[in-house]
């Protein structure tokens, strides 16, 4: 789980800010938000809803995250790649400056802390601590900017690494690289590093967007089993979908092996995908029908292509809810209503937070009628972007609120709405100045 995230200077952030799952001490629905970590010495939140006006800076929180993510798991093969952001563009002191990202995490009941400072060119520093129980480092490194090369500082005193392996580690990571990303390129063994790598690979996932279509990725992970189909026609079921079971039909496209290997070449495929494709010698196609029961009993079954978008857009999000049951996994989500029904908005928050157990969802969402739903809210899962007016992001929660703007009887709702809380756009009136473009 992550404990906090922080993030300096990426686009339109340039100071610090920080997003914490630290519960505070409130015991409000602690039994739903809260998962206790490190033997019950840690509560952390299972959920954390970013509110704030268009262009607030939001969604910039997410990706910030995600792009520590891709630094992490997809490494450079070449010195001379550059990173795909940029820093804040509004100060030059700044946007010559360097970027830096803090992210504190749990694994396996373990407390890491991983900070990396680059630029677009290369990463300037990065260090990995672990808490056993106090804060122990386990490597830091910094590069040689004129050499273009990766120069690993210490190795903690805790550490199992031989001078050989650092040596073949500090090789095999690039300027432009993280050590955790040499790592995996590198035959060496560190338990702490393959614990690291694993919490980057297998519990942070991708970022959701709302046009990110999530139909073959929820298909192929119920095909492998990975997802549970009577959990997710259950899930649908609960929602009020008249569906009864789900199947997945596979079509035969191309069984020619000359237009085969001509559709190979021409489609964006891994190499993993082209191998698959050659072994079975065919092209396949995949439907996923889902199935209704009607009046008199019978079924009748219809492909997904012709559901309503709220109908696909729930199926996809099952799967999510299946997997974060089951596993403990982080899904960051933009625009978390997006085809959804407040209802049914409401709903996929409430059915995660009740049976999930240590799987956490950062997202952020436009829906402000949630806010009156002070009896299932808490405070601190409630977090706002804004812009001061020289037009850098602030982040806060609602429990950084005194009882001067927050009490106990406060509609969070009307708060919000009247501008008491910020994190709304400073609208002006409704005329429009038209000039004919006449001299």
């Amino acid at each position: 789980m992550i404990v906090n995230f922080s993030v300096q200077n990426y686009l339109c952030i340039k100071n610090k800010v920080k997003l914490s799952f630290e519960a505070t001490a409130s015991k409000d629905l602690e039994e739903y938000y809260v998962s206790k970590k490190l033997s019950g010495k840690l509560r952390l939140l299972k959920i954390g809803l970013i509110y704030g006006a268009n262009a607030s800076g939001k969604t910039t929180v997410l990706n910030a995250l995600d792009f520590l993510r891709q630094m992490v798991n997809d490494p450079f093969t070449k010195k001379t790649d550059v990173f795909d952001f940029e820093p804040y563009l509004f100060d030059s002191k700044t946007r010559a400056g360097n970027t830096f990202f803090s992210l504190e995490f749990i694994q396996n009941e373990v407390k890491y802390l991983y900070e990396v400072e680059l630029n677009k060119s290369a990463i300037v520093s990065e260090k990995l601590f672990f808490y056993n129980p106090r804060k122990a480092l386990v490597f830091s490194r910094t590069t040689d900017m004129a050499k273009q090369l990766t120069i690993i500082n210490e190795i903690g005193s805790k550490i199992s690494l031989s001078n050989e392996h650092k040596s073949a580690l500090e090789a095999n990571t690039l300027w432009n690289n993280t050590v955790l990303g040499g790592y995996l390129k590198t035959n060496v063994e560190s338990f702490e590093l393959q614990e690291v790598s694993d919490w980057f690979k297998t519990k942070l996932k991708p970022l959701i967007e709302p046009r990110t279509d999530l139909l073959a990725y929820v298909s192929s992970k119920i095909e492998n089993k990975e997802i549970d189909t009577n959990n997710v026609v259950q899930i649908l079921k609960k929602a009020d979908f008249n569906i009864s079971g789900i199947s997945i039909e596979k079509k035969e496209l191309v069984n020619s092996p000359e237009l085969l290997n001509l559709l190979i070449e021409k489609l964006k495929l891994s190499e993993d995908k082209k191998s698959e494709i050659k072994e079975k010698g065919v092209l396949e196609s995949k439907e996923v029908l889902f199935h209704h029961t009607i009046e008199n009993g019978s079924t009748v079954m219809l492909p997904y292509r012709v559901e309503s978008a709220g109908t696909q857009r729930y199926y996809q999000f099952s799967g999510l809810l299946d997997m974060m049951i089951r596993n403990d996994v982080i899904f960051p989500i933009d625009e978390l209503e997006s085809s959804l029904h407040p209802d049914l908005f409401k709903y996929f928050i409430l059915t995660f937070l009740v049976n999930s157990k240590h799987s956490q969802i950062i997202a952020t969402t436009h829906h402000r009628e949630f806010l009156m739903e002070k009896d299932i809210l808490r405070n601190d899962s409630i977090w706002f972007t804004d812009k001061n007016d020289a037009g850098c992001v602030d982040l806060y929660s609602l429990s950084d609120f005194d009882s001067s703007v927050i009490r106990n009887t406060t509609s969070i709702y009307n708060a919000y709405k009247i501008g008491k809380l910020g994190a709304r756009p400073n609208l002006n009136d409704y005329f429009i100045n038209i000039e004919d473009g006449k001299e």
